[in-house]
């Protein structure tokens, strides 16, 4: 006879149960719930490329008494706060919720932005500056994680991509925000940037109003023992949609069911052995992508202003006019191309996007080493490009996001997020000391053609590696660590073997 008592000392494992959420997420309509989402979790790209833009704009340097070079350490401890946050919070993120971090990110970020205005001295503003970048890198693990798992699986790829845009649309409004609050007729040289660092704690606070109505991930639930919740939120969702849509639902097949057993932690073991034994090409993809994109955007987006003056003569305070463009031609190329990564496809989209942009900055590059443009003609090629490499850039956040299991996935986009964050934080300093005084073309030219063969390069990976994953359910792409039996075999595109887990017992 087989004794089932459970060893003295041991917890009981969780009991597996079947679960028909991921299903009934994915058959949703689309209604005014989801725009809910996308407003209320969109919000962090905007403030983040709101923050970057009045950083570079100096306004502060005068007023704190900061050299260049102290003006530039800003601007790193902001990055490096993004990635102690992103490592932390995406931990974080995956074992207290979805909801919960992106409302303490949220109110992190507040904290540290406000209070970056009211700063004494260049110390605290340094304090103040990392205090925000560890909630926005924390908005980037749970909020990609959120938007994935409640978007219904035909339109994710487009939303994931348009969010993550949206950046560029706080660049702009940056931009313009800098042009009023630095404009010596409007306000003394010791208030305009003050002011400035308040716009985002403002939308932000409209934002938090907004995430206290955004549910917890079910998809999460489901995996952390809580299938009672996850089935009331799901239930809550589809009464929300039913009556926003005026139509009824139709019932979720019990075929289309999971089966997991949730698993109580992760440890670095298990993520370490999913990325490198199970998903190496993923692996690769995400990396690569992650690094290449991060590279071209740092070494470009923090010393445009350096080429313009150094070489088409712009002055200072008219670089944000040729800024401006720039930042529109980003946020319209996730909104314009992002339908396409849902209907033709990943991976030919990451290849086009990755592809185009690469290849129009390598033109640009050969131009500009003949001396046959001028600052407007310069931007106009930037723009072009960037058009692209944005929605390549934003592709690579949802590649990373959906080629992983549930149980780690902010974990997995805060590590793919960190290495992307140091790798590019090189191109700056880099394409600076090429562009040096303006006076030789040939260092810098090999820079920009550089950058561009290596967005080409890193489209030919994710082209031959990469994973269909358009319209398909999280779980199709990717079975979760807590799933068993029939539902944990998962076919894996892009790799070698078919993976099967062996069932829990």
């Amino acid at each position: 006879m087989t004794d089932n008592r459970q060893p003295a000392g041991e917890s009981p494992k969780p009991k597996s149960v079947r679960s028909l959420v991921p299903a009934r997420m994915d058959r949703l309509p689309w209604t005014r719930f989801h725009w809910m989402v996308v407003f209320g979790l969109g919000v962090s790209w905007i403030l983040d490329g709101l923050e970057i833009q009045i950083i570079a704009s100096n306004g502060f340097q005068e007023s704190l008494g900061m050299d260049s070079a102290q003006v530039g350490l800003a601007g790193t401890i902001y990055l490096i706060g993004q990635v102690v946050g992103a490592l932390v919070f995406g931990r974080l993120s995956d074992k207290w919720g979805r909801k919960r971090l992106f409302i303490i990110t949220l109110a992190i970020y507040l904290v540290g932005s406000a209070l970056a205005g009211l700063s004494p001295n260049m110390e605290f503003l340094f304090a103040m500056r990392f205090v925000a970048g560890l909630g926005i890198g924390g908005e980037y693990a749970a909020i990609n994680s959120a938007i994935d798992e409640l978007i219904p699986s035909h339109y994710r790829g487009r939303v994931d991509i348009a969010i993550n845009g949206t950046y560029w649309g706080g660049a702009a409004l940056g931009s313009v925000a800098n042009l009023f609050f630095l404009n010596p007729d409007n306000f003394a040289e010791n208030v305009g940037w003050r002011l400035a660092f308040f716009i985002g704690p403002i939308v932000g606070l409209i934002m938090i109003y907004m995430r206290r109505h955004i549910p917890e991930s079910p998809r999460w639930l489901m995996t952390h023992g809580k299938e009672d919740i996850a089935e009331k939120t799901v239930d809550d969702i589809e009464a929300r949609v039913e009556k926003e849509s005026g139509k009824k639902l139709d019932p979720v097949p019990e075929s289309q069911s999971i089966e997991v057993q949730p698993l109580d932690r992760i440890p670095f073991k298990k993520i370490a052995s999913v990325l490198i034994r199970d998903y190496p090409n993923r692996t690769v993809v995400g990396l690569t992508m992650m690094i290449t994109q991060s590279f071209l955007y740092n070494a470009i987006f923090f010393t445009y202003a350096l080429a313009l003056q150094n070489f088409y003569g712009v002055e200072n305070d008219a670089v944000q006019y040729f800024f401006f463009p720039f930042a529109i031609g980003n946020l319209l190329g996730p909104l314009v191309l992002g339908h396409l990564f849902d209907t033709i496809g990943r991976r030919k989209m990451i290849l086009a996007t990755y592809g185009l942009a690469g290849v129009i900055l390598t033109i640009s590059g050969f131009l500009f080493q003949a001396d046959v443009l001028n600052a407007t003609t310069q931007t106009v090629f930037w723009c072009v490009s960037f058009f692209f490499a944005s929605a390549g850039a934003s592709s690579a956040y949802l590649t990373v996001s959906e080629l992983f299991p549930l149980e780690m996935r902010s974990q997995v986009i805060s590590y793919f997020f960190s290495i992307g964050q140091i790798a590019g934080s090189v191109a700056p300093l880099l394409f600076a000391s090429l562009i040096g005084e303006g006076q030789d073309r040939g260092p810098i030219t090999i820079g920009y053609i550089g950058a561009g063969l290596l967005m080409i390069v890193g489209g030919i990976v994710a082209f031959i590696f990469g994973v269909n994953a358009e319209r398909k359910p999280l779980e199709a792409i990717t079975s979760p660590l807590s799933a068993v039996g029939d539902s944990g075999k998962v076919k894996v595109e892009g790799e070698r073997t078919t993976r099967e887990r062996a069932r829990r017992t």
